[in-house]
């Protein structure tokens, strides 16, 4: 990643149309969630309000993408039986909805699970990403811990580099079950 590589705000900033993202690994462990998943462990309960201060900030970015007209989607790759972090992106029904995941729905993206054992046959990039406008890969980098590996992200524009990853997230995407229906 270099000095004057656009960051994801900036690339999400420059969508027109579209924005998605491809989730690969079965756990992270980002610092900024470790307090919110241990507290899930013990009691079950984890925050799942669009406007508290956790999540304020990916809300607002994401329902005024959307308002923008870019549509905004997740598609997750998932091992089953699913392990305690992804049975906390999913965990707390509301309305049908997920915790976790309910907040993403509620700011406008749209969401899809697709167990690995149906994935076998798609090519997948070696790490999550975003792709915006089909045009931009944005890859993240983590540790084998799931935190944030240095540099922790980068942007490559080659087209057979987001050809693959586009190609891969619709083909996942064509897959994989609406939230509404997956359970873990």
């Amino acid at each position: 990643m270099s000095q004057n590589e656009p960051g994801f705000d900036e690339l999400l900033a420059a969508a027109k149309h579209s924005a998605v993202h491809l989730e690969l690994r079965d756990s992270y462990g980002v610092g900024d969630e470790a307090e919110d998943f241990e507290t899930w462990k013990r009691t079950g309960m984890r925050d799942i309000d669009p406007a508290s201060t956790y999540w304020t900030p990916w809300a607002d970015l994401i329902r005024s993408t959307v308002a923008r007209g870019v549509t905004v989607r997740r598609a997750r790759v998932v091992s089953e039986p699913v392990t305690d972090y992804i049975r906390y992106e999913h965990a707390g029904t509301v309305v049908n909805l997920h915790a976790g995941t309910v907040v993403n729905l509620h700011a406008g993206e749209q969401v899809r699970w697709l167990p690995r054992r149906q994935a076998s046959d798609i090519a997948l990039p070696g790490n999550d990403c975003w792709v915006f406008d089909g045009g931009i890969a944005l890859f993240n980098h983590f540790s084998g811990n799931g935190n944030w590996s240095e540099p922790g992200w980068e942007v490559r524009s080659e087209p057979a580099v987001t050809r693959l990853a586009s190609a891969a997230f619709e083909a996942v995407w064509e897959r994989g079950i609406p939230h509404e229906k997956y359970t873990v």
